[in-house]
């Protein structure tokens, strides 16, 4: 029997939040929660979730 993966953890390595595949932003095979993630952070602002301090 084969399970889907529908969640994992944000690519970012600093960020905590776990993502919904399926809800992501996909960028080069990875998966993220927010643009600020997926961009790499440029203006240094985190992803905006609660509880959240990723840079």
């Amino acid at each position: 029997m084969m399970n889907t993966v529908t969640s994992m953890k944000c690519a970012c390595e600093s960020c905590l939040c776990v993502v919904n595949i399926g809800e992501a932003i996909a960028q080069n095979g990875k998966y993220y929660c927010s643009h600020n993630c997926a961009d790499g952070h440029p203006k240094g602002e985190s992803c905006g979730h609660d509880g959240c301090n990723c840079h």
